[in-house]
């Protein structure tokens, strides 16, 4: 279970570690797990000594190539790091009670998907079938996660890494799970092959998924097949247009209702970045919502007693429009906004 696993040690980190005198950043609070021990055994170790969030990246943009799109997603996990493991510690954030695992071991399949071409038949099939394997990878690794009562905090890579998680989480309490997710997308498309975009299709195909609202979908950004697919199977969404357009509810009031609507199944936190204007991601937008909105959603969510993981993805630092360094900043400023968000409402709950 640990093959696809690669576990930080102080070495994996330390060219992203800052010091300053007289202050304490998060990289001295909180915890590593030892590589030389079992995982899954040093994981329920880790929680009896008070971890109880366990950070894990997930290194690759297969998925959203797979749905023919853009490629970068691949950075965001570096880019988070690099800005919250220099995050002030103090009283405002328990940091010691945060867990940095590592990665899903991806290595090989990114090195098989970086010459293929979405627009070529063959290669995307091949795109389609390496995007089904990272979902094995990242149930395996999240499935430990749980199994040691610990909550996933999962960054990086593609929205079509829902899959595995919900996978995970839905095997371990012997039942299937509910999701919200901040999206322009509803990722409910036909399960045609894996990619990004169908995540929550496949996860409700394969019984995994209860109840699942999207917030912020955007009226122009999904065909009707998507939209029919979502009602026929009873779940719900509110529109981009009916909160920012026409102003017809509050994003604080639409997220409340829907949270209200859910049973007491497990909760799943998800947030596609492609959410927030002006972030780099692997679908760009100027017409989206703005980042102290993404954190209010992560907030209400993050709040209620049956969250169990957060969820970030399609981050792509190499979209921003001025350069690549750009994009390593503002994604790693934003997602660290969106974790931190996630870590005080739970420590709140």
């Amino acid at each position: 279970m640990t093959n696809y696993l690669k576990i930080y040690d102080e070495a994996a980190v330390k060219h992203l570690c800052v010091r300053r005198a007289n202050e304490l950043k998060a990289w001295q609070a909180l915890a590593l797990l030892d590589t030389q021990v079992n995982a899954p055994q040093a994981l329920i170790d880790a929680k009896h000594f008070g971890i109880r969030y366990v950070l894990v990246g997930v290194c690759e943009d297969i998925g959203p190539r797979a749905n023919l799109g853009n490629g970068g997603s691949g950075q965001a996990w570096q880019a988070f790091l690099k800005r919250f493991l220099n995050q002030t510690h103090n009283q405002f954030l328990n940091h010691e009670r945060v867990l940095l695992l590592g990665e899903v071991a991806l290595d090989d399949l990114n090195q098989q998907a970086a010459d293929l071409d979405n627009k070529n038949d063959a290669d995307l099939a091949k795109l389609r079938e390496l995007c089904a394997d990272i979902d094995t990878r990242v149930e395996q690794v999240i499935a430990m996660i749980f199994a040691a009562g610990l909550e996933p905090i999962v960054i990086g890579g593609g929205h079509n890494n829902c899959l595995g998680i919900l996978r995970a989480l839905s095997k371990q309490d012997g039942k299937p799970v509910n999701a919200i997710n901040l999206d322009p997308h509803a990722d409910f498309r036909e399960c045609e092959g894996r990619h990004s975009g169908n995540g929550f299709r496949y996860a409700y195909s394969e019984n995994h998924l209860a109840d699942y609202h999207v917030m912020g979908l955007h009226e122009f950004k999904n065909n009707q097949a998507i939209i029919d697919a979502l009602t026929n199977a009873n779940f719900t969404f509110d529109s981009y247009q009916d909160i920012q357009v026409r102003r017809k509810v509050d994003l604080s009031s639409a997220c409340q209702h829907a949270l209200a609507q859910f049973d007491n199944a497990s909760l799943g936190v998800e947030v596609d970045l492609d959410s927030i204007s002006l972030m780099p991601v692997s679908a760009y937008t100027n017409c989206g919502f703005n980042v102290s909105d993404a954190e209010h959603f992560v907030h209400l969510a993050a709040s209620q007693a049956t969250a169990r993981y957060l969820h970030l993805c399609e981050g792509a630092p190499s979209q921003h429009p001025v350069s690549l360094e750009a994009g390593m900043n503002d994604a790693g400023q934003i997602i660290t906004a969106l974790v931190n968000a996630y870590l005080q409402a739970r420590e709140e709950t």
